[in-house]
């Protein structure tokens, strides 16, 4: 889904003029520093506070801490915030480069512990993460522990890569750049941006930003630089093994920032990173933030999540704990502006590959991805919350759904922003995510709500009838046609609005919603199951182009996959049919088309059987969403090239259709 693609680098020098005697030569100006990006989406952890006062989200990936979002669930605020060590001599560590790490957490998943061990084994660093619970702003405390000597010769760095407001700048767009000073007073790192505006001009909820970082000792040495350039810290680090300039502001570009702890063995530093409007409010939310014992901040943030577990449906067991991590990542998964926009993930798929510096249309990229609000994932989140006792939440994000990003004809955009407004890769229309929300609100016990069905409810039913069963495209975003899963949306969101219309005393449209439910799903087979496709027997197909699944017809599956005929592509989608009562789970052709699912597109793992999301044989996956795999039967190139680069790839084996499956 995400569409950007990777910046050349370039740095500018500054020639020096043309004089008649002998000159020294100039040093190279100070540039914007290598592009920025976002962060890796394969996080290792993630953790936010169990209130809204604290609108700070933070996850660590690959073992370093990576985005942080505040004050608002979009906004991302560090590429990555990370430890170097190094004796002064002869070695320098970087977290994310040199050493092997484990990940554990605590506070019901919300709080995390990294332990990082280099090469040589000298030494491990342990490091603890969590959202300050009385305000907008992280707290981090590391200790270093020698496994090799008395570690006293080893010294301890912090460098910070900020990508304040959503973007980081740097290369030669220097899209949002960031500005970095070392406020004199406390020695904090201060990075900032008070722009406001964006390439997604509906994104009015954006404010001026600073961040700032700073440790309970004074750091004993700081440097602001620019990424990539010889004013980095980490590039002083690696050539000399210790900080050579330090220089205390950059300006404008992809700052980065470094500083050296008052740490010794077996003795914790901790760090705090705040927020504020303006470097004066961020340092001294991260000095409040240090008054209060890192122990009581965790107490009271691991009490929280305690108290919201406590009141969930129960489950006990070995199991009991991944329940309520998976209910508590739903939750973190709220934004705490805006009540009930629980976004898709918290991260951002390829991130790593995607420029923050761009800058679109000559303003600072916006780059929401997943921290958007799909209602096709939002009703699978929502269904979590609702299984597990979370009335409150699940009724918020229906709410949210009809108030904030219904349009006025009725239908449901691709996806929106946290404000509701059409999201900038908003593209077509998506009939399930039209029929999902009238679904979530009888679930969630809102079916006697009259202004909610006389104003929102009703002409979301009103636009599903009048455009199913095919209309837009389906849920992997690629085709349109007949589509199972969609259509099983449709019937079962249409039996939901005459449920709703009952309820509401209007008889006559809630006849209609059940007579086109009744017709779509009389109809399902006959548009999507195929007698004569190349697997044998009867099965469901991934979608039909024209209604008629015993039709050769030859579709491009997109992403620089292959053409195929519709016969021979199947999904699991189907399942959609039996899990929302459409048809019932011993029904024969939902029987036979398992089988041929299993032997299709099924995969057999170390860790287990996956799906990939379709295809058409068991050479390889069609399906061209993913890093580049050669053998794939795709045009991608080289192996393991990222989606964005390219926006062709191969297909992967996704964990959830293992859920799905189940």
């Amino acid at each position: 889904m995400t569409r950007s693609m990777w910046s050349v680098v370039l740095c500018a020098v500054l020639a020096a003029p043309l004089l008649s005697a002998p000159v020294a030569a100039a040093a190279p100006a100070p540039g914007p520093g290598a592009v920025s990006h976002f962060g890796l989406a394969r996080k290792d952890c993630l953790g936010t506070a169990r209130n809204t006062t604290s609108k700070a989200w933070f996850t660590v990936a690959g073992g370093v801490l990576s985005d942080v979002y505040a004050p608002v669930i979009d906004n991302t605020n560090v590429e990555s915030l990370q430890f170097a060590v190094t004796d002064g001599r002869s070695f320098t560590d970087l977290q994310a480069r040199d050493m092997t790490y484990t990940v554990r957490t605590s506070a019901g998943g919300m709080a995390c512990e990294v332990t990082s061990t280099p090469r040589s084994g000298k030494y491990r660093l342990v490091t603890e993460y969590l959202a300050d619970p009385a305000r907008t702003g992280l707290l981090i405390r590391t200790r270093l522990e020698p496994l090799r000597g008395s570690g006293d010769d080893l010294a301890v760095y912090v460098r910070y890569d900020a990508s304040i407001n959503g973007n980081g700048g740097g290369g030669p767009a220097n899209g949002g750049g960031d500005t970095a000073t070392v406020d004199a007073a406390t020695s904090a790192l201060v990075s900032a941006d008070a722009n406001t505006v964006s390439s997604a001009p509906a994104r009015d909820y954006g404010t001026p930003l600073a961040a700032a970082l700073r440790a309970d000792r004074r750091f004993l040495a700081t440097s602001s630089g620019f990424a990539g350039t010889a004013g980095d810290g980490l590039a002083q680090l690696d050539r000399d093994h210790r900080l050579t300039d330090t220089t205390p502001s950059a300006v404008d570009g992809n700052v980065v920032q470094t500083a050296r702890l008052d740490l010794r063995p077996h003795r914790p530093a901790v760090l705090a990173l705040g927020f504020g409007a303006d470097a004066r409010a961020a340092v001294a939310t991260a000095g409040a933030s240090l008054r209060t014992p890192f122990d009581q901040s965790l107490r009271q943030y691991a009490r929280e999540w305690r108290d919201y577990d406590n009141g969930l449906i129960p489950v006990r067991g070995r199991d009991s704990d991944a329940y309520f991590q998976s209910v508590n990542v739903l939750k973190a998964s709220e934004d705490k502006t805006f009540p009930g926009a629980v976004v898709a993930s918290l991260g951002s798929p390829w991130g790593q590959a995607v420029s923050a510096g761009d800058a679109p249309g000559g303003k600072p990229v916006y780059f929401g991805s997943y921290r958007e609000i799909f209602a096709r994932d939002l009703y699978e989140s929502f269904s979590g919350l609702l299984a597990a006792g979370d009335r409150e939440t699940a009724r918020a994000s229906v709410r949210w759904l009809f108030t904030r990003q219904q349009q006025p004809d009725g239908r449901f955009p691709r996806n929106s922003m946290l404000n509701g407004k059409k999201a900038p890769d908003s593209g077509g229309d998506q009939l399930d995510e039209s029929a999902y929300p009238i679904l979530m609100a009888l679930q969630a016990g809102l079916d006697r709500d009259r202004t909610l069905y006389t104003g929102h409810i009703r002409a979301a039913a009103d636009f599903v009838v009048a455009h199913g069963p095919a209309f837009g495209s389906e849920r992997w975003e690629e085709q349109g046609g007949y589509s199972p899963s969609t259509i099983a949306a449709e019937i079962a969101g249409l039996v939901a609005a005459g449920v709703i219309a009952d309820h509401n005393g209007d008889p006559a449209r809630a006849n209609v919603y059940r007579a086109t439910a009744d017709h779509f799903q009389r109809s399902i087979k006959g548009w999507t199951v195929t007698s004569n496709g190349p697997y044998g027997g009867r099965y469901f197909l991934r979608l039909t182009k024209n209604g008629d699944p015993n039709s050769e017809w030859i579709y491009n599956l997109g992403n620089g996959s292959v053409d195929a005929d519709q016969r021979a592509v199947v999904d699991a989608g189907f399942l959609e049919l039996p899990r929302l009562g459409v048809l019932p789970a011993n029904d024969p052709d939902v029987a036979a088309s398992l089988a041929v699912v299993d032997r299709v597109i099924k995969r057999d793992t170390p860790a287990g059987p996956g799906w990939y999301r379709y295809g058409t044989s068991a050479a390889g996956s069609e399906d061209g969403y993913g890093d580049c795999y050669e053998p794939d039967p795709t045009n991608c190139g080289p192996t393991g090239a990222p989606w964005p680069s390219t926006n062709t790839g191969s297909g992967h084996l996704w964990p959830v259709l293992a859920g799905e499956r189940g």
